[in-house]
């Protein structure tokens, strides 16, 4: 590992990010603990103009942490449906009640009662402490990971073991003693916005002449790319069971897996199912049932296809469902409750063509 000034290092970072860096985000003004954790869990495997989309609306509906901590779950789930990636959410809730009953409604201001907290780890716990607080703490998200592993010439995929290792060590070395907000902010902006993934901007940045993969003609190969592995695939069947010209019946996730605790369709394995299926839960056969296109949604660690079957029925109007698990969902005046994108975009889909419109 070559050694350079991390003095300079930090001293460079800083006078570019004060003249280029960003400082007008939501989550910059009033920086205090509560808003930089909410933004910081959104952050996470999301990109900064996505989240920008849904932190204001977030906040407006939680102010602060007691509030989020006296919600219900269906309420923030609600509020997050479409950033994906819900364990977080259901985190962020866990993460208020414990701060409200365990803290006097006051994040922790360590890293080990933070990292202690659900969904909080070390690289997070560090921005929100350096962020809010100021404490010299550093950071490791994925676009300071690729500020290092450039600069450093730290060779293969970043989420290796040694490599992560060996990147916290130089995260701490180059995390300067002052403006340690600053420079936290600063080498997230310069990963986001000059050092990104592919085509990164080298003529652009002030780390250029230190930087070892600039140097070597390598920085589109610093870091490698994550080994791939051939994702599996699955498939399902969604029903739209339809009572009436406005109804849907949604079916609550279980809290844990994919959509966990959200909103969505009954799934089948078949369509061979439905039939029996609407009469073991309605006790009457489907009037009409249609198919709908396929729809494709990639996950982590697979890729699903599901396939809409619209299916309305007749004679259940009044049908009551078990409580909390089953909602009859209104497209006209929809319930405030958590939906997984494709879930959201279906029902959009089934309320234009109640009105006749195209889907």
């Amino acid at each position: 590992m070559t050694t350079v000034t991390n003095a300079n290092f930090a001293a460079e970072l800083l006078d570019w990010w004060d003249q280029h860096g960003r400082k007008d985000l939501p989550w910059q003004q009033n920086a205090v603990p509560y808003r930089v954790w909410v933004s910081e869990i959104m952050l996470q495997q999301t990109q900064v103009a996505t989240v920008e989309r849904y932190y204001d609306r977030f906040m407006a509906a939680f102010p602060d942490v007691q509030t989020l901590a006296a919600a219900q779950a269906d309420d923030v789930l609600h509020h997050w449906s479409g950033l994906g990636y819900y364990s977080r959410a259901r985190n962020l809730h866990k993460a208020a009640r414990l701060i409200v009953d365990e803290w006097a409604g006051q994040l922790p201001e360590s890293m080990d009662e933070l990292i202690a907290l659900p969904g909080i780890g070390r690289s997070t716990s560090g921005a929100i402490l350096s962020l809010a607080l100021n404490q010299r703490h550093p950071i490791l998200d994925g676009n300071a990971k690729r500020v290092l592993a450039r600069v450093f010439a730290v060779e293969g995929w970043s989420g290796a073991s040694e490599n992560t290792k060996q990147l916290w060590q130089l995260a701490e070395q180059c995390t300067p003693v002052e403006r340690v907000g600053n420079y936290t902010q600063a080498i997230m902006d310069l990963g986001a916005s000059i050092c990104v993934r592919s085509k990164p901007a080298c003529d652009l940045c002030p780390l250029q002449m230190r930087c070892l993969a600039f140097s070597s003609g390598r920085a589109t190969e610093i870091p490698a790319s994550r080994p791939q592995k051939v994702k599996p695939r699955r498939s399902a069947v969604l029903v739209m069971a339809r009572r009436g010209t406005t109804e849907v019946l949604l079916e609550k996730r279980p809290p844990r897996g994919i959509w966990g605790g959200l909103y969505s369709f009954p799934e089948l394995d078949s369509t061979d199912d439905i039939a029996d299926w609407c009469v073991q839960r309605f006790g009457t056969l489907p009037r009409t049932q249609r198919a709908w296109p396929v729809v494709g949604h990639s996950f982590s660690h697979f890729d699903f296809d599901m396939l809409p079957v619209e299916v309305s029925l007749e004679g259940v109007a009044n049908v009551v469902m078990e409580g909390g698990r089953w909602l009859w969902y209104n497209t006209r005046s929809p319930k405030e409750v958590g939906l997984a994108a494709p879930v959201a975009k279906l029902l959009t889909a089934l309320a234009k063509t109640e009105a006749g419109e195209p889907k």
